[in-house]
């Protein structure tokens, strides 16, 4: 089996592969992660994981390398990570009562033979009525500055949710597993 490389510096996407309970090391990709204009929120994600994966293939020959990205998308706009309690608290209230879709890009790239595997995985957060204060308690409990949708699903954040819909919960968190699962499978990986 070829070595596995997570082209990230997420600790959600590391824990989450993890999971998988193979060896794997991670390495940060240096690329642009601007919005093209006119660009779809799905193709966004998927050249963009594509991307992440392509910036290590250089450095790290015979490798699988994983790639992923994540955008939250509200009616037809994009929301990223709000990297403040500002914008954190102004993407839960637009939020409230309304559906969150996450699409999450994920590339399996061959170093070795240049096959990339690409895909993007859907899944879809219905949130609750969320007022001001129930916002505020929550943001200033669990901090998900980091997050898209202004959220950790791992943690507290569940506690916003309607419901959810979508093939695979895992990718919510950012790496899709079932979907990368059946990529692995393709490349000949054994998973435990």
């Amino acid at each position: 089996m070829l070595p596995l490389l997570l082209a990230s510096s997420s600790v959600y996407r590391r824990e989450l592969l993890a999971r998988l309970r193979l060896p794997f090391t991670c390495s940060s990709p240096d690329i642009d992660e601007s919005h093209r204009p006119g660009e779809r929120a799905v193709d966004l994600v998927m050249r963009l994981a594509e991307e992440k994966a392509r910036a290590l293939a250089g450095s790290h020959g015979a490798h699988l390398v994983i790639g992923s990205d994540q955008v939250a998308v509200l009616g037809e706009r994009i929301i990223g990570k709000p990297h403040t309690f500002e914008k954190a608290r102004e993407q839960l209230l637009a939020a409230s009562g309304k559906s969150v879709t996450f699409l999450t890009g994920l590339a399996l790239l061959n170093t070795q033979t240049g096959a990339c595997q690409v895909d993007c995985v859907p899944f879809t957060v219905h949130m609750r009525e969320l007022d001001e204060a129930r916002i505020e308690r929550y943001l200033r409990s669990e901090q998900p500055y980091d997050c898209a949708g202004s959220f950790k699903a791992e943690g507290l954040g569940v506690s916003l949710f309607q419901s959810t819909e979508g093939p695979d919960a895992t990718s919510l968190v950012g790496l899709p597993l079932i979907r990368l699962v059946d990529m692995l499978l393709n490349e000949g990986v054994q998973i435990p």
